[in-house]
């Protein structure tokens, strides 16, 4: 079912080519688009998005429905998802944070007039839901670095926020769109650093796994930074170029043929990388000696947030 079908009420008029346009960002597959695209690109249906949200503690986005198909991204608990159709157990449409496109399983979404609106992140590598206000008390879930949570009143003890469903400690949430600050940085390669030993996950996007720029959007996520999913579109959006004699800083970025680091100091990088199958910390010169021996461009870019 298409979760809402607008084409036999209303004509729309392509009157140019269609522009090119990114397919990850962008809710057009050939037999259905979603309705802002109308007059822009053609399609034989167009549907208004649903407005569904994570309910699950993570949900991997994919290519294709079928949990066999590639990974290509993933959605953490509270983060929304607009749905422009339903088959079977796979709901197609893209995220609210990022835009992008792809397939997530039905039973992992509920209807955002279902849900609270999320108030809070959590910005450690992951945060135990407890069922009382008490760390002695048993644990209903666990949800990873990113989540989205809906948090109330302070407990008596002052420790704790109540949530929808349990309890979680105050020092793992922080409300959105607050910038976590360590020694007066901005944060990013603190956070990136709380992820070491993370396992190398192609499309992951939590503490529990993930890939190079899954954890470059994360850690920007969490200090106030909005930043696209891969890294190609990373280079592109985000910061300024770094001179060719300057040295590089805690908290550059640094890209690669479909990679990207973080700089944790101005000769080391932290990176979700499939060379160690983990988040780790290594030599710069390391990295570029073994993208040298496949491409005459190692670096692509180096960039400051400012």
């Amino acid at each position: 079912m298409k979760a809402a079908d607008t084409a036999a009420h209303a004509n729309f008029v392509l009157d140019g080519p269609e522009e090119p346009f990114d397919p990850r960002i962008t809710a057009h597959r050939g037999d259905l688009a979603d309705i802002e695209l109308a007059g822009k690109m053609f399609s034989p249906h167009y549907a208004v998005a649903m407005p569904m949200r994570c309910s699950a503690p993570k949900a991997m986005i994919r290519k294709q429905g079928g949990k066999n198909h590639e990974a290509i991204s993933e959605l953490l608990h509270g983060e929304d998802f607009h749905v422009l159709d339903i088959a079977g157990d796979w709901a197609w449409g893209y995220c609210g944070h990022d835009r992008y496109v792809g397939y997530v399983p039905v039973h992992a979404l509920q209807h955002q007039k279902k849900t609270p609106q999320p108030t809070h992140l959590i910005h450690v590598r992951a945060a135990l839901i407890f069922i009382e206000p008490d760390f002695k008390s048993g644990v209903m879930k666990r949800l990873p670095m990113g989540s989205r949570i809906a948090c109330g009143e302070v407990s008596e003890c002052g420790s704790f926020l109540k949530t929808g469903k349990g309890y979680v400690h105050v020092q793992h949430v922080q409300p959105i769109g607050t910038k976590v600050v360590f020694d007066g940085s901005n944060g990013t390669a603190a956070l990136a650093e709380q992820l070491i030993g993370a396992p190398y996950l192609w499309g992951g996007r939590s503490g529990d796994g993930l890939d190079c720029s899954g954890l470059v959007q994360m850690v920007l996520t969490l200090t106030g930074v909005d930043a696209p999913r891969d890294s190609d579109q990373q280079m592109a959006a985000l910061g300024e170029d770094i001179a060719e004699d300057e040295d590089l800083r805690r908290g550059d970025l640094v890209f690669f043929p479909d990679h990207v680091g973080l700089m944790v100091d101005k000769d080391r990088i932290i990176h979700g990388n499939s060379h160690r199958m983990q988040v780790a910390i290594e030599p710069l010169a390391d990295v570029v000696a073994r993208f040298a021996k496949t491409s005459d461009q190692p670096i692509l870019a180096r960039k400051r947030l400012t």
